[in-house]
């Protein structure tokens, strides 16, 4: 996954994976907020694939989660 710089991307766990014993998904904010891409991954497989959603499509998403109107 292509970074705004050298430096990695910071990970940040959901506030659901908490709940759940820590371990779920992570996004990285940073990332998102320089290029409007959210990564999202596995934080029991940090090592693994990456998914890329555009951030107005993860927004929907989320918001149908939560029963919000998408």
């Amino acid at each position: 996954m292509a970074k705004t710089n050298s430096s990695p991307l910071r990970w940040v766990k959901s506030s659901y994976s908490v709940q759940n014993g820590g371990s779920c998904v992570e996004w990285a904010p940073d990332y998102t907020a320089a290029t409007g891409i959210v990564p999202v991954r596995d934080s029991k497989v940090p090592a693994g694939p990456v998914l890329r959603v555009q951030a107005d499509v993860f927004a929907a998403f989320v918001a149908g989660v939560k029963g919000g109107v998408v």
